[in-house]
């Protein structure tokens, strides 16, 4: 039985959080670690600190998935005695390799904005922000009718031919193809100066436009042609907005509440912290129409508003902003811990690996900073 390896784990996250999403200032994949590496267990968590770096060596992890990248911001060491270095000892001592999945897991469907949704009780309709993958490109490939079906297995397993629910799609046609190698080209038929013709198979498919430089890389490789011909035309993504990729979800509670309420109902539903979750707006106004973003989503209190939810959840909200969107005719905002708006995705994530031949532990320390929360005693 083929043994599943660090490079494999990567496979099946990148397939479902592709990196093409993640934010231009982001730094997503793998931190350290060898692709090589055989890989018997995989362990999650939302943040690597040092605790949780610890825990995954002890639990007799070779790889730990993250969603926030260690090295989000540069480091000029990795010294041991850095906080940063001595994670990053930790684990390559421990044999245990980092792989972090942010904004573009943000961004995926489903991504950890789906599992946010869900849990505060809408259906994870449209992004707040949508994000396109950079569309669809439509292939035809001119082969040689004897090499058709060993080109076309080449690229449906470089990616090519998915739509939908369905794989290997592809259309062929039967021709006639002519040349006349000129010297210096070394033919797989025909001979140097002798026009030569014959039956060919052209194969057009569809595929991800993000594709396109593996996709020719292996079309090159497969195909018997020294120069094989093919031709691509770029298609808009016309995915629809309530299906698209993107930062935020919106969604409609099965029931209208009050803010009172609904802000209750996220309370139940995220993981408890001393942070608590918090409110802004009046408490018995109605809400029926929600907008969430996982994490710091302040930045997009203005796309709610313009949006007309009721009611924007996210985290990290600060004062000034949060006045002056309320004072600006804004929806209601519910402030919940960055960490529980996002750790739930590690079950998420979890899910997508242990379609694989691993062991898969979730490490549930909670890495909130917060730690102490009080009101007035009297």
């Amino acid at each position: 039985m083929p043994v599943t390896t660090v490079a494999d784990v990567i496979a099946a996250l990148d397939a479902a959080y592709p990196p093409a999403l993640a934010e231009d200032w982001d730094r997503v994949g793998l931190t350290c670690g060898d692709p090589a590496a055989p890989v018997r267990k995989v362990a999650f968590a939302l943040d690597c600190t040092h605790a949780v770096a610890q825990r995954a060596v002890e639990v007799g992890a070779q790889m730990l998935v993250v969603h926030h990248p260690l090295l989000l911001r540069g480091v000029s060491s990795v010294a041991a005695n850095t906080p940063k270095g001595k994670v990053i000892h930790t684990l390559i001592v421990g044999g245990c390799a980092l792989f972090a999945a942010h904004t573009n897991a943000d961004s995926a469907r489903p991504g950890v904005s789906d599992v946010l949704a869900e849990l505060v009780g809408i259906p994870p309709g449209r992004p707040i922000k949508p994000k396109r993958l950079g569309g669809i490109d439509k292939w035809g490939v001119n082969v040689p009718e004897h090499a058709a079906d060993a080109v076309a297995e080449a690229l449906f397993a470089a990616g090519a031919g998915r739509i939908g629910d369905y794989e290997r799609c592809s259309f062929r046609i039967e021709g006639t193809g002519e040349f006349t190698p000129l010297p210096g080209a070394d033919p797989a038929e025909g001979s140097v100066g002798a026009h030569h013709s014959g039956p060919e198979v052209r194969v057009e498919f569809v595929a991800p436009s993000r594709l396109r430089r593996s996709l020719i890389d292996a079309l090159r490789s497969a195909h018997p042609f020294e120069e094989p011909a093919f031709d691509i035309v770029a298609l808009e993504d016309d995915t629809p907005l309530e299906r698209a990729c993107g930062l935020g979800r919106i969604g409609e509670l099965p029931e209208p509440m009050t803010l009172r309420e609904f802000t209750q109902q996220v309370a139940d539903a995220l993981p408890a912290t001393a942070w608590g979750v918090r409110a802004a707006g009046d408490p018995d106004q109605i809400v029926r129409t929600v907008a969430v973003s996982s994490g710091s989503g302040d930045g997009f209190l203005a796309d709610a508003a313009a949006l007309g939810v009721d009611c924007y959840v996210t985290s990290d909200l600060r004062h000034h902003p949060v006045d002056e969107h309320l004072r600006a005719g804004g929806p209601a905002v519910i402030d919940t811990a960055h960490w529980a708006s996002e750790f739930p995705w590690t079950r998420q994530a979890e899910g997508i690996v242990k379609a694989l031949d691993v062991e898969t532990e979730i490490i549930d320390i909670r890495t909130d900073p917060w730690t102490v929360s009080a009101h007035p005693a009297n």
